[in-house]
């Protein structure tokens, strides 16, 4: 395969391939051809001056259709933590990304990927009948290609505008972007910096010729003191400037795509002014419009499509492709500071001056005294004025055709359509004879703004890489090997997985070990996919216990990776799997539950999906209110597993959650004699011991199971934390910090299961009256990334986060955090948000406020997930502030009831210890 170009448009497609082609395990050999020293950079992205900023927020300008905050992770990871995905980040950044993300699909492609960079140009492609093709470069070689895919990127049009005199002369660039075009300019930048004082105009000045963004960068290079920068088009105006805060697009509300431009026109209008009307800005209207455009293009007569070309794009482009707030903001001051000047019109005449500037009469009749012109106007439209060699000769011989009104080449969605009675090539074995009813053309493909003709938007990021997506499939289709009816290995349930043996083997390490709740799943599931890139089970594993275990998984990309394998390859269950996967990491609440519910109804010995069900100690499970649904899932799968271990011990903890705690307590010692090392058996008879009172034998019994079969527990901070429940229900004070330093302390604990065990240990020590003094919260919040405490990802973990932060005393930390929570998930906005408000209260030492809070929480507190025993440090809290705010009445009857429900010589002692009502 051959990549002609390898700018942002030649590095998303050789992306594509590279990882296309490992996941089907196709082996390519990839050439990219481009002089450019560093791939990926291209034109756009290789000017290194730092005012030259992206005119896309960074959270649209991911490489990935499919893992839109693929660049803001970047940024994350290299050396920019406070990046958000509403920053407009230089194009030079941009560039090395590009260039970082292209060097990392090749590293991963190795063994099947074989990649070469040819540092030079294609000036010629020739196809041999039924064969491949022959590129002819500009260094002399050739090089043969079964497939070709040209990304060569805008080029620049012919400066027919400008007089010949000034074509001729020294004084005109006419590709700014050229390497070394602006020097002899910027040379005199710094002359007119330094000679500040002097009046402007002569032979410092400079004429732009074209007023959007490229004209808008160059003249944020040129300007200076001293200097004076003019920038004429037809219609004289800057591009918009982006909102400081941008707003949600808005969906037009008519359907656009098929109207005659006459009533687009008038619908469009319609649809702005109901923006104004509803926000103040015509922004979102415009930004809603941006889904719609190639559609509405697509189906534009060519009349109807060259009236918007003459009456409408100028307008449409100023609107549309908006400058960077800080951009906008250089420009303001160098318009205010008339070092930036606007004119409306074009170039008439251009005459040199002696000073060797010159002068340039524009239409209107002025005439201005500059020293340079400068073809701003961007690229050109019609592909049979570009002036690359390639292109003329595809267009010469009828391997490529105009597109629309001339403007780009004619595709079938990005492959090249010959000029009509052109043979094409031919399969194997066939005649080269002229063209047949069957024939194809030959597989040579184009994108970006090659594409412009058939759909006018298509030079921006977001469309180009979905482009590249469907390139790299369209490319690779011919090469996929067709399924065998060979049997498939299966899990450990006995179910079919579509991968290989050594796949399938690590895969089901990673599945029993999860089963039992024991170290190591991440890892065999990391594995699996290292061994089988196209495994789609294994990226959804991966990308599910990243999410709810806090594991070291970048989870996004794990997403979709498993979407894009679920796509290619993947069996109804595995397919739903994903989506059940997906429901679970967008926090789709209802649907996702919904999702879940199908998925085991349909697939009932689906251990992964019943685990990630079933709100445990492993995930946080369904978020219905009462957790009847979880329970009615376990006892319907219960035939599918015929008295498994893993099953009964799922079966005892939904037993011990319904207060049944004989059952309970029988099926997990059922379990446990089968296999000694079950988690979630060990866990249910831990809270059968709590929720019993038999708090003294409960922490022997479990004591003793941590230093034996624990020792490679996952979660054995975990089961620490219940054995120091009973040390805190015993009143023993302590054994608790013992306990705590020996078992649950930072550098023994890290992660998400700092926040959830450890932090919430130290919160209910000190509401409790256990633990005085100052508490060690601070080395619990070092052990956990800031962005899973202020920007959690599931309510559950939300719930400790706000409670750590307010262990710690950090009230703008647990601001944050509200605020995140009240524009997260639904569960996040109706139980987080309105927690760390009652928590915010507790800081304050506002009391009745904080008791109204929490009391107003706890009926809906069980939707965050995770065991009554976790969700009782809102009760602790609870406790704590009705006894600080003198509501002692209160504080013994919610003691009181407690004891009922369960001894405690820690809660005898502070019911004994409450005063009266004051």
């Amino acid at each position: 395969m051959a990549v002609v170009g390898a700018g942002a448009a030649g590095a998303l497609t050789a992306m594509q391939l590279c990882e296309t082609a490992v996941r089907r395990s196709t082996p390519l050999e990839l050439v990219l051809i481009d002089p450019a020293p560093e791939a990926g950079r291209g034109v756009a992205y290789a000017t290194p001056d730092p005012r030259h900023r992206l005119n896309v927020p960074a959270g649209g300008m991911s490489c990935y259709p499919d893992d839109p905050t693929h660049f803001v992770r970047w940024l994350h990871a290299h050396g920019e933590p406070a990046a958000s995905a509403c920053d407009f980040v230089t194009r030079h950044r941009y560039g090395a990304y590009l260039a970082d993300s292209l060097g990392q699909a090749v590293i991963r492609a190795h063994g099947t990927v074989a990649v070469r960079r040819l540092r030079t140009r294609a000036t010629g492609c020739t196809w041999a009948p039924g064969g491949p093709a022959t590129l002819r470069l500009a260094d002399g070689r050739t090089q043969r290609a079964d497939s070709v895919v040209i990304a060569t990127g805008p080029a620049p049009g012919p400066p027919a505008w400008a007089p010949a005199a000034l074509r001729a002369g020294d004084r005109f660039v006419a590709d700014p972007w050229a390497p070394g075009a602006l020097d002899a300019l910027a040379t005199d930048t710094a002359e007119a910096a330094g000679a500040a004082g002097a009046a402007p105009g002569g032979a410092r000045d400079v004429l732009l010729v074209g007023t959007g963004l490229t004209a808008v960068d160059v003249a944020l290079t040129l300007a200076a003191p001293g200097r004076r920068v003019h920038a004429v088009s037809r219609g004289g105006e800057l591009p918009r400037p982006h909102a400081l805060i941008a707003l949600p697009p808005l969906q037009p509300a008519a359907d656009l795509p098929g109207l005659p431009l006459a009533e687009l026109r008038a619908a469009v209008r319609r649809h702005v002014a109901a923006a104004v009307r509803a926000h103040g800005d015509w922004r979102p209207a415009v930004d809603g419009l941006r889904p719609l455009t190639q559609a509405v293009w697509a189906r534009l007569s060519d009349a109807d499509r060259a009236d918007f070309l003459a009456r409408d794009a100028s307008r449409w482009n100023v609107h549309r492709h908006r400058m960077p707030p800080a951009t906008a903001e250089a420009v303001r001051r160098a318009l205010a500071a008339r070092r930036l000047r606007l004119h409306r019109g074009q170039v008439g005449d251009v005459a040199e001056r002696p000073d060797g500037g010159l002068d340039v009469t524009l239409s209107g009749g002025r005439t201005l005294a500059v020293g340079w012109v400068v073809d701003c106007t961007g690229p050109g439209l019609r592909v049979e004025e570009c002036a690359d060699p390639l292109w003329r000769g595809l267009l010469a011989d009828g391997t490529a055709v105009p597109g629309p009104l001339g403007i780009g080449v004619a595709t079938d969605a990005g492959r090249l359509r010959p000029a009509p009675g052109r043979a094409p090539a031919r399969r194997a074995g066939s005649p080269a004879a002229g063209p047949r009813p069957g024939d194809t053309p030959p597989p040579l493909f184009t994108l970006g703004s090659a594409r412009r003709g058939e759909l006018w938007e298509t030079t921006a990021v977001p469309e180009i890489r979905a482009q590249a997506a469907e390139v790299a499939a369209a490319v690779l289709e011919p090469l996929r090997e067709p399924v065998r009816g060979r049997r498939r290995p299966t899990d450990v349930t006995g179910l079919p997985v579509s991968t290989h043996a050594a796949a399938a083997a690590a895969y089901r390490t990673g599945l029993e070990r999860l089963l039992k709740v024991r170290a190591g799943a991440e890892t065999a599931f990391a594995r699996a996919v290292e061994l089988d890139p196209g495994f789609a089970l294994g990226h959804a594993a991966l990308a599910l216990v990243g999410h709810e275990c806090g594991a070291g998984v970048d989870v996004p990309r794990a997403l979709a990776d498993a979407q894009r394998a679920a796509r290619e390859r993947a069996d109804d269950r595995e397919r739903a799997f994903v989506e059940v996967v997906t429901h679970r990491i967008a926090g789709s609440g209802d649907a996702g539950d919904a999702a879940l519910t199908r998925h085991l109804a349909a697939y009932p010995g689906d251990a992964l999906a019943l685990s990630a069900a079933v709100p445990t100690i492993a995930f946080s499970g369904v978020t219905d209110l009462d957790g009847a649904m979880a329970r009615r899932l376990v006892e319907r799968t219960t035939p599918a597993y015929e008295g498994h271990w893993f099953h009964t011990s799922l079966l005892a903890f939904m037993r011990q959650d319904d207060g049944r705690f004989d059952e309970a307590a029988e099926l997990a010692r059922r379990a446990l004699a089968v296999e000694p090392a079950a988690g979630h058996a060990v866990h249910a008879l831990a809270h059968v011991h709590y929720e019993t009172g038999a708090h003294a034998r409960g922490r022997d019994w479990l004591d003793g199971w941590i230093g034996d079969q624990g020792r490679g527990a996952t979660h054995r901070a975990h089961f620490s934390w219940h054995v120091a429940l009973h040390e805190l229900a015993l009143d023993d004070p302590d054994a608790v910090r013992r306990r705590w330093f020996t078992q649950l302390a930072p550098g023994r604990v890290s992660g998400v299961r700092a926040l959830v065990d450890s932090g919430s240990l130290l919160w209910r020590a000190r509401m409790s009256g256990c633990w005085t003094g100052e508490q060690p919260v601070e080395g619990v919040l070092a052990a956990v990334e800031r962005e899973v405490v202020e920007r959690p990802a599931t309510p559950f973990t939300a719930m400790h986060g706000a409670v750590a932060l307010t262990a710690a005393g950090d009230l703008p930390a647990l601001r944050r955090l509200r605020t995140h929570a009240a524009g997260a998930d639904p569960v996040q906005r109706e139980v987080v948000a309105p927690l760390c408000e009652a928590l915010e209260a507790v800081l304050e030492e506002r009391w009745p406020d904080a008791v109204a809070r929490l009391e107003a929480i706890r009926p809906v507190l069980r939707k965050v997930g995770g065991s009554a025993a976790q969700r009782e440090v809102v009760e602790e809290t609870l406790l704590f502030a009705l006894v600080s705010g003198g509501r002692c009445e209160a504080a013994r009857r919610l003691l009181e009831t407690r004891l009922d429900r369960r001894d405690s010589p820690a809660d005898h002692r502070r019911l004994a210890a409450l005063p009266g009502d004051g």
